[in-house]
């Protein structure tokens, strides 16, 4: 590709337009990763479980393959084309959701949910690479927060259109599907929400080009390679990296817990119809999750302008954790059902605000060859604390300490608020470390 060509597509709306492709694409991931919370009721009566086993279903069973495959997958995407991995992701994650559908006993659904890993482990790690070579330092958290919307906006489709679709299949009753025979709702949903991916991944590859990387010169001369590259770099900015992963994992451990619990804990505390409460769900994460990453995008890019915070990305994330704690509880310890709406939208903006200047403070922190291998790393740890460990940490509390079902909105707060406490305290200790390393990238 020349310079000027790749001038050109830096330049306009391209680059945009790229971003909302890719968008598109975290969306659906999120709605195929979601939908299952929906039916957890209908999925524990078919096939016999206790929350515990179903939580291994929200987020043991996606995240490891996720996490293993991510590095490694980052590290093709450091060296060859990140729009044709994307594509190959996309419809992998798409099959493998639909392949849900048609498992009949616990273990096959828990390889599907494997496989949805190993597709998703594929998109982001490539997209933030490809949205950084696309835009300048001034501009890098608002794009970033516009493609980090894609898990609020999917999670909110997923919970609108999948709390409808879940309950439009269930009231047919038993569904007979050509060759799959006999299936039932919560089969049927993963079957509708898995097999538009693959158009999504045709339009990828039809219309996305792939950026020239930005990079000093000098960094071409390094192996990119993992362990000789990117390992001995990042221990040697150990507490930024460190710090940084666990804090935002500790975030996402919120999100997922509450993403994975909430609508379970309006059923049976507050006895609601599972299509009210997803509509309302759907509503609150699509409008303050969305809001709330777009805001925190937002402060970042004008701290970041500022003279005084050349840490503006990352104290955009610290100061968006500092309420999350008292959040978590207020929408899950109240005892009314309106209070706890108002503050689980407080909890969505919350959530969401830090995702898009974290990954920015990432990006500006780490050299242009070694940034999607980074990136999945970060993803690794985050996956494993939030997915793995978040809806799991509710299960566990709620079977376990206070062995009772309704109590899983106790679960939840508890989860919560010691998660926020400490994300909260990780991400303030992350700031001087971005300071010195930024300042050293100056010079």
């Amino acid at each position: 590709m020349s310079k000027q060509k790749t001038t050109d597509l830096r330049n306009g709306l391209y680059p945009w337009v790229v971003v909302v492709m890719l968008l598109v694409a975290y969306t659906l991931s999120f709605i195929d990763r979601q939908i299952i919370s929906l039916m957890v009721g209908p999925i524990r009566e078919d096939l016999h479980i206790s929350d515990t086993q179903l939580s291994l279903l929200q987020g043991l069973a996606f995240a490891l393959f996720y996490t293993l495959m991510g590095i490694r997958i980052a590290n093709w995407a450091d060296k060859h084309s990140r729009r044709n991995i994307i594509v190959w992701g996309i419809a992998i994650w798409s099959i493998m959701t639909a392949f849900c559908g048609i498992s009949k006993n616990y273990w096959t659904l828990f390889l599907g949910r494997l496989g949805v890993g190993v597709g998703e482990a594929a998109l982001s790690p490539a997209s933030y690479s490809m949205i950084t070579d696309y835009f300048s330092a001034k501009r890098l958290s608002t794009a970033l927060s516009v493609y980090g919307a894609g898990p609020y906006i999917g999670s909110g489709l997923a919970y609108i259109l999948g709390g409808a679709t879940v309950s439009y299949i269930d009231s047919l009753g038993q569904l007979s599907v050509p060759v799959l025979g006999d299936i039932s709702s919560w089969q049927a949903a993963f079957l509708v929400v898995g097999l538009p991916g693959v158009l999504v991944a045709l339009v990828i590859l039809k219309w996305v080009r792939e950026p020239e990387r930005k990079s000093s010169g000098v960094l071409e001369e390094h192996e990119t390679s993992f362990l000789r590259g990117v390992l001995p770099y990042m221990a040697g900015h150990t507490r930024f990296y460190l710090c940084h992963a666990l804090g935002m994992g500790l975030i996402s451990l919120v999100a997922y817990s509450t993403f994975s619990w909430l609508p379970t804990y309006f059923v049976r505390v507050y006895d609601m119809q599972i299509g009210e409460v997803a509509r309302n769900i759907g509503v609150l994460i699509l409008v303050f999750g969305t809001l709330g990453i777009f805001a925190g995008g937002r402060l970042a890019d004008y701290l970041q302008n500022s003279r005084s915070y050349s840490d503006g990305a990352m104290r955009s994330v610290w100061l968006g954790s500092i309420l999350l704690a008292p959040a978590v509880m207020g929408a899950t310890m109240t005892g009314s059902v309106a209070v706890s709406f108002f503050f689980v939208g407080v909890v969505f903006f919350l959530v969401a605000f830090p995702f898009g200047s974290g990954v920015a403070a990432l990006q500006m922190a780490t050299p242009p060859h070694y940034r999607a291998q980074v990136s999945a790393v970060y993803l690794f740890v985050t996956s494993i604390i939030g997915l793995a460990v978040g809806p799991t940490a509710v299960a566990m509390f709620t079977d376990y300490v206070f062995k009772n079902d309704n109590a899983v909105g106790q679960s939840i707060g508890v989860v919560g608020a010691i998660a926020g406490i400490g994300g909260c305290v990780l991400c303030y200790l992350a700031l001087k470390p971005l300071r010195k390393m930024l300042n050293q990238n100056k010079g």
